[in-house]
């Protein structure tokens, strides 16, 4: 699909002078005009360039906020309620970039199911995958730095048991934990770091973004089928085809992300981060910001030694196994059919998958105690079934449903069957 000779012709002097020195009109028209994309994309395939818009969003608000924060533990609470009171539509740009946050992980998790459903880390796209898994990464310990930022009570407290499960490394956990902290607890230099790795690490994002968009042109859209394109009739222009389902989709997304910035914008946040960090006051239950829920319910779910491996370890492994888990995938599902929609196996497993995921993000909220704990092991134990068992065994087993053979054919049959289900059985007497 990438490959081709350009169709890009110059049509001034000014185009044709830029085209012989740095040709990045022609880099936009081969990458966003004429690109070819496979015809039936869905609405979740506009998730990618609403990633991409976030990550601008909250890029340009960041830089605003940070020339009225204060990177000091006296001034860092007060700055956030003097950029929400005093500067000029501080409050919009608080409200844009706490909830961007927010609706930033809404978006990436939701384009990670959609890859997980059809098959898009599968080969030729297992780089591609890749480098869509460490975007996570760093999306995750930027989230997680800037979340200590306001040095509210959730902020300060959250920062002090997350860095502390650092220690549980042998040899090099408490190594790790001082530098991060800068000493032996939260504090200025703390705050310090952290700010300054949450300035830095989005620009690191971006270039990985890049990266991540320049391995998708090389080897092609997936689309619903997961057909490969076998035809000139298999795909169209991405301008104004794509392009117009990308405003779509991200115009309703923003609807929904205004709603929460005008309207709740303190909603999505815990109610202790709005008290000022207090070293000698412990809320009562402590809990991060709700995109990281499902890791900390797994981190909790370890209440019990493994052999030489204790609990506090065994669930700093378990909480970085979930993650690194999803590096593997393109290796662990063994099927030879991409998509889930011709998977029915595959396809409950995986709903069930995202409803425990879900499960999981609801039980990290709950304090270790009752039921709450036999439900986080149980939940844990079928995220990791998921990958090491259900997906290998899956491709072994499982005969798919026939594949049509073509994307134009899919696309045409799925048309027709809507046309029909339109007409009247009978004759209108």
């Amino acid at each position: 699909m990438s490959e081709g000779h350009s169709t890009y012709m110059p049509k001034t002097g000014i185009e044709r002078w830029l085209d012989i020195r740095l040709p990045l009109p022609r880099l936009v028209h081969d990458s966003f005009i004429v690109y070819p994309v496979p015809r039936n994309l869905n609405l979740a395939y506009t998730f990618g360039g609403i990633l991409t818009m976030m990550l601008g969003l909250q890029i340009a608000t960041g830089i605003v906020l940070a020339m009225h924060y204060g990177a000091n533990t006296k001034l860092a609470f007060d700055s956030v309620e003097k950029i929400v009171r005093d500067v000029n539509f501080g409050w919009l740009l608080r409200s844009l970039h706490s909830n961007g946050a927010s609706f930033f992980f809404i978006a990436v998790y939701t384009h990670i199911f959609r890859g997980l459903y059809y098959g898009s880390y599968k080969a030729p796209r297992e780089l591609l995958w890749v480098i869509g898994c460490l975007n996570l990464i760093l999306m995750m310990a930027t989230a997680f730095l800037g979340y200590v930022l306001p040095w509210g009570q959730m902020s300060f407290w959250g920062a002090t048991v997350i860095t502390n499960f650092f220690t549980a490394i042998p040899l090099i956990g408490e190594w790790i934990q001082q530098l991060l902290l800068g000493g032996f607890g939260v504090g200025n230099p703390t705050l310090n770091r952290f700010f300054a790795l949450h300035y830095l690490l989005p620009f690191v994002l971006v270039g990985n973004v890049a990266l991540h968009i320049w391995a998708l042109h090389v080897v092609g859209q997936n689309n619903p089928t997961g057909i490969d394109v076998k035809s000139k009739t298999d795909v169209v222009d991405f301008t104004p085809h794509a392009t117009i389902k990308d405003i779509f989709g991200a115009a309703m997304f923003l609807i929904v992300f205004a709603y929460f910035v005008f309207y709740l914008p303190n909603y999505l946040g815990h109610p202790d981060n709005y008290s000022p960090a207090d070293p000698i006051k412990t809320p009562a239950h402590i809990v991060p910001e709700w995109y990281f829920l499902p890791f900390y319910a797994m981190l909790r779910a370890i209440t019990f030694n493994i052999g030489p491996v204790d609990s506090k370890l065994g669930g700093v492994l378990v909480l970085f196994g979930a993650i690194l888990m999803l590096f593997v995938v393109p290796w662990l599902d063994r099927s030879k059919v991409r998509s889930a929609v011709y998977r029915p196996w595959y396809r409950r497993f995986f709903w069930l998958f995202a409803a425990d995921v879900i499960f999981l993000g609801w039980l990290g909220s709950k304090p270790v105690q009752g039921w709450y704990v036999p439900a986080m092991q149980l939940s844990t134990l079928y995220y990791f079934a998921f990958f090491i068992i259900v997906m290998p065994v899956l491709g072994l087993v499982e005969k798919p449903l026939p594949l049509p053979h073509s994307i134009t054919e899919a696309v045409l049959k799925k048309n027709k069957t809507r046309g029909l289900k339109g007409r009247p059985t009978s004759p209108v007497v």
